[in-house]
């Protein structure tokens, strides 16, 4: 007997797709058989190289600032006209604003920001997407599958960056109430969280020596993930693998989240 975690006939969504764990979702789902589309806000040599490495006939890159619900309805709608339907939707965009600011010190600007990238932007995906998915014919048994890439601080927080754990705690709370919500449609709800994982955004962090051993000795596992680990696990929930799972936390953070 062979297996394969094939998303063949599927078409998907990535935002956050040029770099990091975005990047290598992208390649992990074209090479699964799916067409994916997927964002980026400023990378864009990094997306059309991307775009070109996984064939551009089924990988379509778009810049999107994803800071609004209506600039994710645009985004939806152009990956919509591009590739017909949306099988998948996996929000892996998002900020967290590197330098440790008390919330005595936070701004009402920093604060708004976080939300309206990791929160209101999200919103606008699930909702587009959702719609789409219901109105389309189903691809199979499953209407659609959609992933929100959550983290260790949505669960235990993350003194320093309220704004960013509140997101994501959010993230959390809507996949829990949007996976009961539609299971009757067919479409799959779940969150992959991972923890500190070898990105552009975190390696400043993870290569600081004093915060690196930190970071490290933290993790249960001695150290950091890589996107390829983050991906994988987005696959499988993507697949006829994870078809009696909906309305889960998939932790993926070498068991940080226990100790935190």
């Amino acid at each position: 007997m062979s297996i394969s975690l094939s998303l063949s006939g599927k078409v998907a969504l990535v935002t956050g797709g040029s770099r990091g764990i975005g990047a290598a979702t992208v390649r992990l789902f074209t090479a699964s058989g799916a067409k994916v589309a997927f964002s980026y806000q400023k990378a864009r040599s990094q997306a059309e190289t991307l775009a070109k490495e996984c064939g551009e006939a089924n990988c379509h890159a778009v810049a999107s600032s994803l800071n609004d619900p209506d600039s994710a309805r645009a985004l939806v709608a152009e990956a919509i006209k591009h590739f017909g339907r949306i099988d998948i939707l996996v929000a892996n965009h998002g900020v967290w604003p590197a330098e440790d600011v008390a919330i005595e010190k936070m701004t009402d600007e920093q604060w708004r920001s976080t939300i309206s990238i990791n929160l209101d932007a999200v919103f606008g995906l699930v909702k587009h997407t959702v719609a789409q998915m219901k109105a389309q014919p189903r691809n199979g048994s499953v209407a659609g599958h959609i992933v929100l890439i959550s983290s260790t601080s949505g669960q235990r927080g993350e003194a320093f960056h309220c704004d960013y754990s509140a997101t994501k705690g959010a993230l959390i709370s809507m996949v829990k109430g949007l996976s009961t919500e539609l299971a009757s449609s067919g479409i799959y709800v779940n969150s992959v969280a991972p923890g500190w994982v070898d990105t552009d955004m975190s390696r400043p962090a993870i290569d600081d020596p004093k915060s690196g051993e930190e970071i490290r000795r933290t993790i249960p596992l001695g150290r950091v993930g890589t996107p390829e680990e983050i991906a994988a696990p987005v696959l499988f929930l993507c697949t006829e693998y994870a078809s009696f799972i909906t309305g889960e936390v998939f932790n993926v953070n070498g068991g940080a989240v226990l100790v935190g």
